[in-house]
């Protein structure tokens, strides 16, 4: 109320200041001591020239206001000028202590600082005991402008009880300092309560936010709501909204329209089905994170251009999605200069290469020469090597001691050249004691002689109903993965997309492992 009446009386002060005083007048005013100019009635001091009027309006003040000199207020002018010189001066003695402690507070200009430097040096030293130190500060210095009491107790007593460590609040401030200025109740509560609505489990909120802390600045009915629609519109299944969330919780803060569709409709662009995307999403959700200009498109234009016909793109990122991320141009010709130097194999075949097996690109060169060392020690040709691994590019990937199991088997149970292994290199990635020993036994009890294809490439239901026919069938190819996101049986018609849904699971995980 004070400063209002400041503020009303102001302009009359100003008024009077302006208004030239009569020298006649001047003249027969004689000064009164500082000792006694407090306690005289003004009206008795003043000229008859003044006005009747604002003489009695003075009078009258005056008396009212003496009879409490303990409340009686300070003239206008004097009031103002004392106040901004306190405020002044407090401002340059807190800005001195911040600048002797590092801390550069040319920020602070336009904020309301407090009113001594103790309450500032309680601010400061408890952000210090928190870990922040006078870089940290000045990377963000309006967190000097937060109330120990008010502001950054109860934030921080809230994140600590919603699962961050004491010891990693300092840190989680660190990286987001704006969480010292936020409401616990109108904006941390919501955003953990929308976590928890997407089936974030209740542990897993703190390191949520440890990754991505900056969701605590979001609100509810803008980006983050709109994402999560978005992926539910596409065929992610509600309940992995919420695992999606606690690997890769970035992709709440991107947008549908900038970030998010481009990447989606690129990947359904080159013939991967919207069903295999959201399983692959549910799973690896760190894919969004890839930069759709910068990486993903110079990576598929990379893998045309390295030989990979573009009808099996959709099948080489099905199988392995991490490709779109990687720096695939100096890999792929790393390993295609590899694949002709050692292993004999041409650029045509390299491709070939890469698209039954593309986690070859990022397949170390001595783990992919120790399983080769061992066909060649065994009396195979290097051509007929180099055959067999662009037949079946799991070979390079076989743990030796397995492989040798197997070949050992081949060789002193089967007794077959090695002309059939040649054909047949799938071989070597079928287990000895589950597979390849019991059919190999029921086949001698039934003396059936047979290739290792019509024995081992199918189930054990097929298996048996081979075996209790009358002839042996012919060898047919198997599932094919078909471009548009239709999957083509040999013998049947194209699966249709008004078939049930559980079967369209069924054959979609036959065909791509995530």
């Amino acid at each position: 109320m004070i400063s209002s009446l400041f503020r009303a009386r102001k302009p009359i002060t100003q008024i009077a200041r302006i208004v030239p005083i009569n020298p006649q007048v001047s003249q027969k005013l004689t000064p009164i001591p500082p000792s006694i100019q407090s306690h005289q009635n003004p009206c008795a001091q003043l000229p008859h020239s003044q006005n009747p009027s604002r003489v009695l309006h003075n009078c009258s003040f005056s008396t009212q206001s003496s009879k409490f000199p303990e409340y009686e207020m300070p003239s206008v002018t004097w009031g103002v000028v004392q106040g901004r010189k306190e405020k002044l001066v407090s401002r340059v003695i807190i800005c001195d202590y911040l600048k002797s402690l590092g801390i550069v507070p040319d920020e602070l200009e336009s904020l309301e600082l407090p009113s001594t430097v103790d309450v500032m040096r309680e601010r400061v030293e408890f952000l210090q005991k928190l870990g922040l130190s006078s870089d940290d500060i000045n990377e963000y210095p309006l967190m000097l402008g937060c109330s120990v009491r008010k502001n950054m107790i109860p934030v921080l007593a809230y994140l600590e009880k919603i699962g961050i460590p004491r010891s990693k609040l300092g840190e989680f401030v660190k990286n987001y300092p704006q969480v010292l200025h936020a409401s616990v109740v109108v904006e941390l509560v919501p955003v953990v309560k929308f976590l928890r609505g997407l089936d974030v489990e209740k542990q897993d909120i703190g390191y949520v936010l440890q990754k991505y802390p900056e969701l605590l600045g979001y609100k509810l009915e803008g980006t983050m709501s709109t994402s999560v629609a978005y992926f539910v519109s596409i065929g992610v299944n509600p309940r992995d909204i919420g695992p999606m969330v606690t690997q890769y919780p970035y992709f709440l803060g991107m947008r549908v329209g900038t970030v998010i569709k481009p990447f989606v409709d690129l990947l359904v662009s080159l013939g991967l089905p919207k069903k295999i995307l959201a399983r692959m999403l549910e799973k690896r959700a760190y894919l969004l994170g890839y930069d759709l200009e910068e990486t993903v498109r110079p990576n598929v234009d990379c893998l045309i251009s390295f030989g990979i016909r573009r009808e099996v793109l959709a099948s080489v990122v099905a199988q392995y999605p991490q490709i779109l991320g990687l720096p695939l141009k100096a890999k792929m010709s790393s390993q295609q200069y590899f694949f002709s130097l050692k292993l004999k194999i041409d650029p045509e075949g390299f491709a070939r290469v890469i698209e039954k097996m593309p986690q070859i690109v990022s397949l170390h060169q001595h783990v992919i020469m120790k399983p080769v060392e061992f066909l060649l020690g065994r009396g195979i040709p290097s051509e007929d090597v180099a055959k067999m691994i662009v037949k079946c590019p799991q070979l390079i990937a076989l743990r030796v001691e397995l492989m040798k199991n197997s070949f050992y088997f081949f060789k002193s149970e089967m007794g077959r050249p090695l002309k059939e292994l040649v054909e047949f290199p799938e071989y070597f990635t079928y287990s000895l004691e589950s597979r390849i020993k019991p059919r190999y036994q029921r086949l001698q009890s039934k003396e059936i002689r047979c290739s290792l294809k019509w024995c081992l490439n199918c189930s054990d239901q097929r298996f048996e109903e081979r075996l209790q026919g009358e002839y042996i069938e012919t060898e047919t190819p198997g599932p094919l993965f078909c471009m548009g996101g239709k999957l083509e049986l040999p013998g049947n018609e194209m699966v249709s997309d008004e078939e049930d849904e559980s079967d369209d699971e069924v054959l979609y995980r036959r065909t791509v492992s995530l």
